[in-house]
């Protein structure tokens, strides 16, 4: 059943497997993945797949079926949750600005890793002078020795001194 009836009118469900197929097809699309390297991702993953049913999937009369454990190594291969490739693929973007989104999300989450561990490495470093004060000057020396910019090992120097930006 693809659709189901509400006030007489037909709608879409949300999550069907025609919208995996769909996703499939998009998410490969958007990586610039062949389907033969699709099937290999998908077998890697721990689910034997050819190419053949990779365009089936996507393109078939009648298209194949997609069975759970094939759904989850595609979710896996594609890194998204199995929610997200249940999901209607978005419309109105094309696959340049499905690729610069996609860029923008891995930049955004390394981003939010170095200031975490920024963060962690401050604290910490803040730590050792409330420990240690007699050592605060020489650990701005040492930032500017690595760092190789006053301006950019003062401002670090001051993160350092204020315990740490999140505080």
């Amino acid at each position: 059943m693809a659709d189901s009836s509400v006030g007489g009118a037909e709608v879409p469900l949300l999550y069907s497997e025609g919208n995996v197929a769909a996703r499939v097809a998009l998410e490969r699309e958007v990586r610039g993945w062949s389907t033969t390297e699709l099937a290999e991702r998908v077998t890697k993953a721990g689910v034997k797949m050819n190419q053949t049913a990779v365009w089936r999937i996507e393109h078939g009369e009648p298209r194949r079926r997609i069975n759970l454990d094939e759904a989850l190594a595609f979710a896996r291969v594609f890194e998204l949750p199995l929610e997200e490739l249940m999901s209607p693929p978005l419309e109105g973007i094309d696959m340049d600005g499905r690729r610069l989104v996609q860029e923008a999300v891995e930049a955004f989450y390394e981003s939010r890793d170095a200031q975490d561990r920024l963060h962690h490495a401050v604290a910490a470093t803040a730590e050792h002078i409330r420990a240690h004060p007699e050592s605060s000057r020489a650990i701005h020396e040492q930032c500017l020795r690595l760092m190789g910019e006053e301006r950019d090992a003062r401002a670090l120097t001051e993160y350092i001194n204020g315990g740490g930006y999140y505080f």
